[in-house]
């Protein structure tokens, strides 16, 4: 099953509330990830608040074309 995100919201920082298909919800902190040319964009913060779930994809992505794999972000939920 690969996972599917339907809702997300800013919280704080680099932190995020998830809500998946299934129901399952949560807080996931990316302050960690955010390295590499795709997500070193992201520590500014009016960027890293541009977050949005892909219509398509169903998953975290922002507009400079970042994303997350979804199977990594219910992983984090459920740590």
């Amino acid at each position: 099953m690969i996972p599917k995100v339907k809702k997300a919201e800013y919280l704080e920082g680099y932190k995020l509330w998830i809500e998946f298909a299934d129901g399952k919800s949560g807080v996931v902190d990316l302050t960690e990830e955010l390295w590499g040319p795709v997500f070193e964009p992201l520590r500014e913060p009016r960027t890293f608040r541009q977050v949005r779930v892909h219509p398509e994809l169903e998953t975290l992505s922002w507009p400079n074309g970042a994303d997350f794999a979804p199977e990594f972000l219910y992983k984090q939920v459920a740590a």
